[in-house]
């Protein structure tokens, strides 16, 4: 399947408007994941991605009486392409058709500076503005293309007192993916090719609780590519 052309980059389709106009940088360390660094946050995928188990969480019952056997976890998978374009300064998910959304997912500079057109510029970090994780099952990202560089993604723990220091970069070699488990935050994905196909495979129902960067704590997240 192809990529979007260039024209399909609608601006006024993202899921959520970026939020802008902070100075302050956090740096998050960057690691190569392996099956060890990688416990509690997921797991590595080597191969086989569309049979990888992904795990979906039963919806909570509100009172003293259980959600019947059978029930509340019925929602299932979806999955499809995230079309990734690196454009001047910008970092855009073009679409992710598992579902149906599109973002503006990063800069590798200040926002105020960063070209948002022309060909994809030199860069050496990315900066990230939001995070979010999803409480009703977990995700995968596996690159499709046989060349592609591998992606990078800023990881935390669970915990609704999350802040920007918790963030870990983990890196996903050339041929690898990467799981991970419900309820763990997730920034951007961002690819180290200009333009890059992932599989995603998540929850059908695709719950999504954001933490914004900017507004919450004046920051943006900055990661070493």
């Amino acid at each position: 399947m192809p990529l979007h052309k260039e024209t399909d980059i609608d601006l006024g389709e993202f899921a959520y408007a970026p939020s802008t106009g902070v100075t302050k940088i956090i740096d998050v360390p960057v690691v190569d994941a392996t099956p060890e660094n990688i416990k509690g946050y997921g797991h590595i995928v080597e191969t086989d991605p569309e049979k990888f188990p992904i795990e979906i969480v039963r919806w909570p019952a509100h009172g003293t009486h259980p959600v019947d056997d059978n029930s509340g976890d019925q929602g299932g998978v979806t999955e499809g392409l995230f079309e990734f374009w690196w454009k001047g300064d910008t970092l855009y998910a073009a679409r992710n058709n598992a579902v149906g959304d599109s973002y503006l997912f990063a800069w590798s500079r200040l926002s105020e500076e960063a070209k948002t057109s022309s060909p994809p510029n030199p860069r050496d970090k990315v900066l990230i503005w939001r995070a979010n994780y999803h409480p009703d099952g977990g995700q995968l990202f596996f690159p499709k293309r046989p060349k592609s560089k591998g992606f990078l993604v800023p990881l935390a723990l669970p915990g609704d007192d999350v802040t920007p220091q918790q963030f870990i970069a983990f890196r996903s070699c050339t041929g690898k993916g990467l799981y991970i488990h419900p309820n763990i935050w997730h920034g951007a994905v961002v690819p180290l090719d200009d333009q890059s196909q992932i599989l995603d495979r998540q929850g059908r129902i695709h719950a999504r609780v954001s933490v914004n960067f900017v507004e919450e704590f004046g920051c943006y997240l900055s990661i070493y590519l």
